[in-house]
């Protein structure tokens, strides 16, 4: 298994749960990232609070305050990973951040319903056009032919709860407005595959568990998988990725999750 060697990384939602597990896991690798950018809303609240103390004893660690819903703020966290980068690109985008709202159909509205796909959809379309640049840099800059993670990766963490073919855990939580923006998701990863290849960037949507944290646990039963557990699976899958898989949706553990 070929290790994962980015040069560069930005994880959005990095302030607890899956982001912050990424962080952690790439700041403990032998040959750690020289830049490692974690986005979250609000770098200096409370809720960032670990994240900041991560980043006072990693030089290499930089926040930055990210609204995924929002394009300014987009834009202008672009040009401050940019600015960081200097001349070269970002090698891995990591679109992590994710809002759910447990509703039924029957009390899902238009603003949940928009909200929801605001940040689980439109987000990642406008991460991946804001830092196309940075990726195609890093593509053109990495020696050998094929697609990687090590080369230029947009990596959408997605659901199966947005499997059309097994609507997972369907019985115990509907949570509609978040299986709808998860499928649409995939399809996004799919479309960023298609047309982003041409560049050299790889672009697959990742399924990370059942994970035990704040959002899997509003499903309401304890969920079988560990952040720990889900990370290093993750980055293990990362790491042997190449043109076969990209557009594809797969998990934590690099198995093809059904469409």
């Amino acid at each position: 298994m070929a290790e994962l060697c980015v040069r560069s990384v930005l994880v959005t939602g990095a302030n607890r749960g899956i982001g912050l597990g990424l962080v952690q896991h790439f700041l403990r690798m032998p040959k750690p990232p020289q830049w490692i950018f974690a986005t979250c809303r609000d770098p200096k609240g409370q809720r960032a609070q670990e994240l900041q103390n991560l980043a006072s004893k990693h030089p290499n660690l930089v926040i930055i305050a990210l609204e995924v819903a929002d394009p300014a703020s987009i834009k202008a966290a672009a040009a401050k990973v940019g600015e960081h980068l200097g001349g070269s690109g970002l090698n891995l985008l990591i679109n992590n951040a994710g809002m759910l709202k447990p509703k039924t159909i029957d009390a899902e509205t238009l603003e949940d319903m928009t909200e929801t796909y605001t940040t689980n959809t439109a987000g990642p379309l406008l991460m991946g056009q804001a830092f196309l640049p940075l990726l195609k840099k890093a593509a053109q800059g990495s020696p050998g032919s094929g697609l990687s993670c090590s080369k230029a990766a947009i990596i959408n963490v997605s659901s199966s709860a947005g499997s059309i073919a097994s609507t997972f855990g369907w019985d115990f939580r509907q949570a509609v407005s978040y299986r709808c923006s998860k499928a649409a998701l995939n399809m996004l990863s799919k479309c960023q595959s298609l047309v982003y290849k041409e560049h050299g960037i790889l672009c697959v949507a990742l399924h990370p568990g059942w994970v035990q944290t704040d959002m899997g646990c509003s499903f309401g039963d304890m969920p079988p998988v560990t952040p720990d557990e889900s990370v290093q699976g993750m980055l293990k899958v990362l790491s042997s990725l190449s043109e076969k898989e990209t557009g594809a949706l797969l998990d934590w553990e690099g198995k093809v999750v059904p469409w």
